[in-house]
């Protein structure tokens, strides 16, 4: 039949409006957000992480040369005394804070004077909110602020030989844990001429508010440069014509067999120093070129390290003095 609608072919007509579907919605939604990012440039996925990780090992090691500040904040010297002998020896400090009515002693008119003629700044603080910046240190009423060491790159140790026209000497320290010994040797490297100490990243002292008392201010004349991996820096080393000394008791060269060398003495030459118990590391003494000990009169078994340190340098320094 003519009026039949549901005859086959026929379409069929509604007064029901089409269901609304996602398509248009979705379509909608993705207008003007452009392309997908790359996964590098996608802040949560592995590729960026990476790329991130990367850039920063960059900066650390390899591609700056420049100095670089130890992670974390500044510093602390806590009480009279350390903060006199701070100040005296010219350790950078920031800033000298004094607790509110705390006794006006010597030690404390030597403070001001000292910060007056350094130009550190003083400020006055409760006693409850120096406790608190000192981490509950015995501060007798007055600390010091001292900023996060600057650290050299080892590179700049050479560098610096390079410029002044002298062979490089350098002291490099095998897991020296004591910041007194680092202090110490630190002072030694800067007076008997050598361009610079190199320590590891971890495991090892590192230029603390003690370290820089005990070089008496020798830190900011001597650099002090920091490595991830010390075998592998003094393969560096090697490899820029550097002949590799260890300290070590059992040394089959002397410290004046040594001096009594033009080649090694007056060359190029990198000291290294091993920790105040253990000595040398095993890869440490089997990357040395050579491992010198310190004769020596009487029953004494072993030098400390700092004092070690200074006898083979003071050695030296006389053998090149006399060039």
């Amino acid at each position: 039949m003519a009026g039949n609608s549901s005859r086959k072919g026929a379409i069929r007509k509604t007064s029901k409006k089409p269901t609304a579907g996602s398509g248009g919605r979705v379509r909608r939604g993705l207008e003007g957000k452009g392309p997908t990012p790359k996964a590098v440039d996608r802040e949560y996925h592995k590729a960026h992480k990476a790329a991130e990780a990367k850039k920063r090992a960059e900066k650390r090691g390899g591609g700056s040369r420049g100095p670089r500040r130890k992670p974390g904040g500044d510093e602390w010297i806590a009480g009279r005394n350390p903060v006199v002998e701070a100040l005296r020896e010219r350790v950078p400090v920031t800033s000298v804070y004094v607790a509110e009515g705390a006794e006006r002693d010597g030690r404390l008119r030597e403070v001001f004077r000292l910060a007056a003629e350094h130009g550190v700044g003083l400020l006055e603080v409760s006693r409850g909110e120096l406790d608190r910046l000192t981490d509950g240190a015995v501060h007798q009423g007055l600390a010091a602020r001292i900023p996060a060491y600057e650290y050299a790159h080892p590179d700049d140790l050479l560098a610096a030989a390079e410029e002044g026209g002298r062979a490089p000497l350098v002291v490099v320290l095998d897991s020296i844990t004591d910041p007194r010994n680092l202090g110490a040797i630190v002072r030694s490297a800067a007076g008997f001429g050598a361009h610079g100490v190199v320590i590891p990243e971890r495991r090892a002292a590192s230029m603390t508010a003690a370290a820089w008392k005990t070089s008496a201010g020798a830190a900011a004349r001597c650099p002090v440069a920091q490595t991830v991996n010390l075998t592998r820096q003094l393969k560096a080393y090697q490899d820029a014509g550097c002949f590799v000394v260890g300290l070590a008791a059992d040394g089959d060269l002397t410290l004046p067999e040594l001096v009594a060398d033009d080649d090694l003495a007056r060359g190029p030459l990198v000291l290294v120093v091993g920790s105040e118990g253990e000595g040398l590391s095993r890869l440490v003494a089997e990357t040395c070129d050579r491992l010198m000990s310190i004769p020596m009169a009487g029953v004494l078994e072993s030098l400390n390290a700092g004092v070690a340190a200074s006898v083979a340098l003071y050695a030296v320094a006389e053998a090149r003095a006399e060039r």
